[in-house]
């Protein structure tokens, strides 16, 4: 089922989220519907809150970016109670945008390099280092659970000049080809 990307603006994209049991309700489907939500709106990556969820919990499949990268070839992955134990190597700034920020795209440095450990939608035990656009896209999802979004990585400067736009997405005014929920505006 697709379901709604909640907006900036939306609290859940504020909160720490939870730790969720191994008997989670119905979390197969929940990630099943994570990841057609996150197809539909041709995203590579959501965590639980971008769905109103303020739970531990998110998806990444970088397939669709193969075609171009084959090395991304066959990573999909659910990341279940996560922790980045380790953020190490070069500091590097690159293009990030967001489902829940359409529209908005910002350079953002993060680090080159991550280990993180974390449950499978088995709930079996992974410690994996990841490097380069990996790290990258896994530590974008990993901050939505943290309550943060990748536009509080940039300066204050590149914040007033997308200040319109985010009042925007508050109030609703925004043109996706996927489901959105805002905080003013309506379900679309």
């Amino acid at each position: 089922m697709i379901l709604p990307i909640y907006l900036y603006g939306q609290p859940v994209l504020r909160k720490v989220a939870q730790d969720i049991p191994a008997d989670y309700p119905n979390l197969k489907q929940l990630i099943e519907n994570m990841f057609e939500t996150m197809y539909n709106a041709d995203g590579i990556g959501l965590a639980a809150p971008q769905i109103g969820l303020d739970i531990r919990l998110f998806v990444i499949d970088l397939e669709p970016l193969a075609e171009d990268e084959p090395k991304y070839a066959g990573f999909k992955k659910v990341f279940i109670n996560p922790q980045i134990v380790e953020r190490t190597g070069d500091v590097v700034k690159m293009d990030e945008g967001c489902l829940s920020l359409p529209g908005i795209n910002e350079a953002v440095e993060r680090e080159a390099k991550i280990r993180i450990q974390y449950l499978d939608e088995n709930f079996n035990s992974h410690d994996e280092e990841y490097d380069s656009f990996f790290a990258r896209c896994i530590q974008h999802e990993y901050d939505h659970i943290e309550g943060i979004l990748f536009i509080d990585k940039i300066s204050g400067i590149r914040k007033q000049l997308i200040k319109s736009k985010l009042n925007n997405l508050i109030k609703g005014r925004v043109n996706c080809r996927y489901r959105v929920k805002s905080v003013e505006g309506k379900r679309n």
